[in-house]
């Protein structure tokens, strides 16, 4: 509870003002008995504006799993009633002493929130925060680990898991200040989306069924949620690591498969997440009276006690009560798609929690005392706000202007980015950089809603705000700062204020009993209170963390503003320049002589800007932050290298939070400054100073090149021109052909690649290799078996093949294809005519089977050609041109010399063989697909050739063409998406392969 607060400084006024308006409300509400506390000024807004009907979309869900909103959505031109789940998450304590594990749990534990309300999760962002990553690693705090190590291990593990769990990751920035040495900020943000009408919230009642789903549990995790609240010392490094908990995305994705199925869905009546306090917690409040039976959860391993199964907070499980009668339909189902489900407690009615262990009753609490919350504690809070940032950009000249690209707060993230799939389940709108040269960074997240049909033209939009130097000269406006932030990128994008909704990620220092620090989350959320009430979006969910302290070092005040809303995909733009003769507008936040905002001049030139890209007139826009407008109208040029000259006397390096520039037609109104026009040139003229475009990338592009590589020593080996006669392959005239998509632990591409069969007339079969048993694994070979005798198609999807592990890609699959069994049914379906093909992973499987490059599942020897880790050491997510020089196939009819521009994401993409077995597959034209570069010539080149392949080999096929392997992913390019790339062209290799048998 909050006491004695007082409010001190220059904006004393304001800040009392709005605490007043706050208590007003409380007493409409009739709260005004209830104590003051940052959670209810945290969360009374939603509830205000839902008595005033002002949140027409809000969705009150009974589970409170994740922020909900309830959308209509447009597939095939009718409206479905959907709901979309949104959550923030931040691992900030583990992510620090185990940077890899930290973060992997980090988006997992995201994920799992929307995943509990039943929804599909498909879309993310990751904002993080460090010191300087790129500082000497003699500067390291001691008993710390190395900034450098923190951000690069911390993005390989987010990214790793969210690749694997198959989720795209289209927005990444990383947040820089020495404060976050005291410890990491690590936060994950998703969305997700389910039918409404598969939802069933329904109370439990007593002879209901409580089943643990997922995995299982060991000792990983014990105290992560009580550690992560403890100010971090010398020892915190030594003494933690326990408490990390062991991602595991497989099983995870395998949840998600689940709750995919209606039938299943429909059968939860209610869902609860393992996250904090394990079993305690996700099992002990599903239900007013609960018994559990400890010694049925299901263990990772022998040895555990009681206590630590209870506690335990190992991630990838889920907790579903369902009806007594529907356990065993549901434990079935879930064994469908390779999971454990198992029967750990029971509903009751006698108002009690209890758990037995080995027979004996160990808890016995009543619920009334749980629902007691604890000892009421008290502090006095003092909120003292004196100062406003100072900006010390500089004048503007070359020199100062390079520096400001190359400062570590405005130089490219690019090769961090490209870790992180982008474009995986094919609803990609917007990639993380746009243009032809891919060079222009986007500031919001926009992914269609993932409906099955792929018809979907509603996409959902996402951005964030928020400013750490901004915020910690003044916790007021900071707050105030990071709503308007992540609305106007929303509004740069093309979406509609007045249709967002918020989630705020609150970090701040370990607060103990000093008034003065309780003052900074008090007045960074009186801010955002503030910029809530003028603006109408809200804040429905949110996050918090108040630990951030390691002895006398602090992070800094923290209140990151995540902002949702849909759109029609058709009424999105990009933020790169799109052709010359543009005009080039700005408009700039009106603020009054305390650099508050003019709300109503800025919400109606929102809305200007709103009609201004619905009327087409707009075509460019994007948010102005640090590095000012000189350095947003840089980055607007890079991605087509569109020159710009600028003619304004504003200062063009300074911060300008909430600000946006704008290409467009001539706008007549004078919200909006004329201060320049695009043109073809290769240079930026800022007021007759001139800077070749070129020079500009070099600077922005070069601060991170030591940790996140964009550039390879590129191969001096000659790629001399294949001349291959084109051959015309009859089709065998067969009918509509079935198609078999295996689905192996690791697969996460298996719903795009089946839409795209399906929509070109062929028949489906997706069956689920089970590994829970030996006998699961019986029936598997058995099933698989059966499928290829009845198909005339394989296909093998993208993914991490068992998480890629042990030693290398595809592992898993290969030791299926060498099952006797099954090898014996797929050579019999190649003698018969069958067409097999594999994508990325499915690739992987080809070559170390031995399907490709001979034709046949074999043993290989050092001479077999083979696929291995990207030149650039790490994965990589773009977009890539390739080239069709060989039609010898089914797969590759009448494409012969096309290029298509298609995405990649992967980390072992790179061909390799020796010169004997490269020139044996140049003499029998195996080669089928290579990389090219922007003189549509076969390259090495990165990035053009994301991965170094030998020979810029993308794809390859066996020498009678019915087997066709390759990288790049097709399967994700369907209508509409990709919308800031030009010329993404599909390639449409899966008609081929169905036509080959009509």
């Amino acid at each position: 509870e909050l006491e004695n607060i007082r409010f001190e400084g220059m904006y004393e006024k304001e800040m009392k003002s709005t605490f007043e308006q706050y208590l007003t409300i409380r007493k409409e509400l009739g709260k005004n008995e209830n104590p003051v506390t940052m959670m209810d000024l945290a969360t009374i807004l939603p509830k205000y504006f839902s008595t005033k009907n002002l949140l027409h979309s809000f969705y009150h869900s009974k589970e409170n799993n994740a922020a909900t909103i309830e959308i209509n959505v447009d597939i095939n031109g009718e409206n479905e009633k959907w709901l979309l789940l949104f959550k923030n998450e931040t691992h900030n304590h583990p992510t620090e002493i185990e940077p890899f594990g930290g973060a992997a749990t980090c988006i997992g534990g995201a994920i799992r929130d929307p995943l509990s309300g039943r929804a599909f999760v498909y879309q993310a962002m990751r904002i993080s925060g460090a010191g300087n990553p790129i500082e000497s690693a003699k500067k390291t705090i001691p008993s710390k680990l190395p900034q450098v190590k923190i951000t690069r291990e911390a993005a390989l593990g987010y990214s790793s898991y969210g690749n694997q769990i198959g989720l795209s990751t289209s927005l990444v920035n990383e947040i820089f200040d020495e404060g976050y040495k005291a410890k990491r900020l690590e936060c994950g943000f998703v969305i997700g989306a389910v039918k409404k009408s598969m939802v069933k919230e329904l109370d439990p009642i007593a002879g209901d069924i409580i089943l643990l789903l997922g995995g299982d549990t060991g000792r990983d995790g014990i105290g992560g949620a009580s550690g992560s609240s403890l100010q971090h010392n010398e020892s915190s490094i030594t003494t933690m690591q326990s408490e990390v908990q062991k991602g595991n995305a497989i099983t995870e994705r395998k949840i998600q498969k689940l709750f995919r199925k209606k039938e299943a869905t429909e059968l939860i009546k209610k869902c609860n997440d393992f996250g904090a306090g394990g079993v305690c917690v996700a099992i002990g409040e599903i239900a007013e009276s609960v018994e559990i039976d400890l010694n049925k959860i299901p263990l990772k391993y022998e040895g555990l006690d009681g206590t630590e199964i209870a506690l335990s907070e190992s991630q990838e499980r889920m907790a579903v009560v369902v009806s007594k009668k529907d356990a065993d339909t549901f434990i079935k189902y879930a064994e469908s798609e390779n999971l454990k489900a198992t029967h750990v407690a029971d509903v009751t009615d006698d108002g009690t929690l209890k758990m037995k262990w080995n027979g004996s009753l160990v808890l016995h609490l009543k619920r009334s005392f749980l629902n007691t919350n604890g000892a009421t504690k008290k502090t006095s809070v003092v909120a003292n706000v004196d100062r406003t940032y100072a900006n010390n950009a500089g004048s503007f000249n070359k020199t100062n202007f390079l520096q400001v690209l190359s400062s570590k707060e405005v130089a490219s993230q690019k090769g961090m980015v490209e870790h992180f799939d982008s474009t995986v389940l094919g609803n990609t709108l917007l990639m993380p950089f746009g243009g032809k040269y891919q060079w222009t960074p986007a500031d919001v997240s926009a992914h269609f809603i993932c409906d099955n049909t792929y018809t979907s033209k509603t996409i959902s939009i996402a951005s964030w705000g928020y400013h750490p130097g901004f915020t910690s000269e003044n916790t007021y406006l900071g707050g105030m700062y990071s709503v308007v932030e992540s609305i106007s990128k929303i509004v740069a994008a093309g979406g509609n204020y007045k249709n967002i909704y918020l989630s705020f990620q609150e970090y701040f220092e370990k607060l103990g009993n000093d008034s003065r620090k309780w003052g900074k989350p008090l007045s960074a959320l009186l801010g955002a209170f503030e910029a809530q009430m003028n603006t109408g979006a809200v804040a429905i969910g949110g996050k918090d963390s108040m630990s951030g302290s390691f002895n006398e070092l602090n992070v800094p005040p923290t209140l990151i503003s995540f902002a949702v809303t849909t759109e029609k995909s058709t009424d999105i733009i990009s933020t790169e320049f799109k052709s010359a003769n543009n005009f080039i507008y700005l408009f700039q936040l009106p603020v009054n002589d305390k650099n508050i905002p003019n709300w109503s001049l800025l919400k109606s030139t929102w809305e200007k800007i709103y009609n201004g890209i619905q009327s087409g007139k707009i075509i460019a826009a994007k948010h102005v932050k640090d590095g000012g407008i000189a350095s947003t109208i840089a980055q607007m040029s890079f991605g087509n290298k569109i020159g710009a000259e600028i003619y304004t006397e504003k200062d063009l390096l300074k911060l300008n939070i909430g600000s946006i520039v704008i290409e467009s037609k001539e706008l007549l109104d004078p919200t909006f400054h004329l201060i320049g026009k695009t043109n073809f040139s290769a240079n930026l003229e800022f007021n007759r100073v001139l800077i070749s475009i070129e020079e500009a990338i070099a600077s922005w592009t070069n601060t991170f090149e030591s940790i996140f590589p964009t550039k390879t020593v590129s191969s001096t080996l000659l790629i001399p021109h294949i001349s291959v006669t084109p051959k015309k392959i009859k089709n065998i005239g067969f009918g509509q052909p079935t198609v078999f998509v295996p689905v192996f632990p690791g697969t996460n591409c298996e719903y795009e690649t089946a839409h795209s069969f399906k929509k070109e007339g062929a028949n489906i079969i997706s069956k689920t290799f089970n590994n829970l048993s030996e006998s699961h694994i019986n029936d598997s070979i058995d099933s698989f078996s059966k499928a290829i005798e009845t198909s005339q198609i394989i296909v093998l999807s993208g993914g991490f093949s068992a998480g890629d592990e042990p030693d290398g890609s595809a592992k898993f699959i290969v030791n299926v294809l060498k099952n006797e069994k099954i090898k014996h049914h797929i050579h019999s379906f190649l003698d018969k005519g069958g067409l097999i093909l594999g994508i990325c992973n499915g690739f992987q499987a080809l070559i170390k089977s031995g399907l490709l490059p001979y034709g046949e599942i074999k043993d290989l020897n050092t001479s077999s050609p083979t696929l291995t880790h990207n030149t650039i050491g790490r994965h990589v997510s773009q977009i890539v041109k390739v080239k069709v020089i060989n039609d010898n196939s089914p797969w590759l009819q009448g494409m012969m010399n096309k290029t298509y521009v298609v995405p990649v994401s992967h980390g072992e993409g790179r061909f390799q063989c020796d010169e004997l077995t490269l020139k044996q597959l140049i003499k029998y034209n195996q080669i089928a697909t290579q990389y090219l570069d922007e003189k549509n010539q076969p390259t090495h080149v990165f990035p053009f050739n994301p991965n170094g392949s030998l020979f810029a080999v993308e794809g390859l096929i066996n020498t009678n063409g019915n087997i066709f392997g390759r990288m790049a992913h097709p399967e994700r390019v369907q209508n509409g998406r990709f919308k800031n790339i030009p010329d993404v062209e599909y390639h449409n290799i899966f008609k081929n392969g169905v036509d080959y048998f009509l």
